[in-house]
C-alpha cells in the first residue's frame, strides 16, 4: 500500500534486522503509515465534502464518532479525537450551523451539553460511509476475510497504543 514499490524487506537482511544501525521493519512501518495517513487525509476531505460541501475534513471524524456513540459531551469528543476544547467548540458550531448536529442539555449535569447527529446529519453521514465501505470491499476483494479481520485487529491495537 505504498507508492514506491517494494515491501521494506530488500537486501536479504529480513524485516526487523538492523542495517547500519537502523531497524528496517520500523522504517518500512513509518513509510507505509506515512502513505496511509497522506491518503487518509485526502480521502477524509473528499468524504467530508460528500456529506456537505462546506464541511471541514477534520469534522468527518466527529460525525463518525457521534454515529457510533450517540449522544456525547463535547469534552468526551475532544478527548477521543485529541483536540482542545476551543477547537472542538469551533468544529461543533460549524456542524450545528450546517444542520448536521444538535445540542441538548445533559440531564445528568445541567451545566453541560450533549451533542448528537440530527436526522439529516445521520442520513448524509451514513450514505457516505456506506459508499466508502463498498469501495473497501472492492479494493480488498482479493484478500481473504481473515486477512481483512487481522488488519482491522492490528490497526485497532495500534490505535489503542497511540498517545493523542
Amino acid at each position: 500500500m505504498h507508492d514506491e514499490g517494494g515491501n521494506g524487506d530488500e537486501g536479504g537482511a529480513g524485516a526487523g534486522m538492523p542495517i547500519g544501525g537502523t531497524d528496517q521493519a520500523f522504517l518500512a512501518l513509518e513509510r507505509e503509515l506515512t502513505v496511509l495517513l497522506r491518503r487518509a487525509r485526502a480521502k477524509s476531505g473528499e468524504m467530508a465534502r460528500a456529506v456537505h460541501p462546506d464541511l471541514e475534513s477534520a469534522a468527518y471524524g466527529l460525525l463518525a464518532r457521534l454515529d457510533e456513540a450517540g449522544r456525547l459531551r463535547a469534552t468526551e469528543l475532544a478527548a477521543y479525537i485529541g483536540v482542545g476544547k476551543a477547537t472542538m467548540s469551533r468544529q461543533l458550531r460549524a456542524l450545528e450551523h450546517l444542520g448536521l448536529i444538535a445540542r441538548e442539555p445533559d440531564p445528568a449535569d445541567g451545566r453541560a451539553w450533549l451533542v448528537h447527529l440530527t436526522q439529516e446529519g445521520r442520513a448524509r453521514f451514513r450514505a457516505v460511509r456506506d459508499a466508502r465501505r463498498v469501495a473497501y470491499v472492492r479494493q480488498l476483494a482479493g484478500w481473504d476475510r481473515g486477512e481483512v479481520a487481522q488488519l482491522a485487529r492490528l490497526l485497532h491495537r495500534l490505535n489503542r497504543g497511540v498517545d493523542g
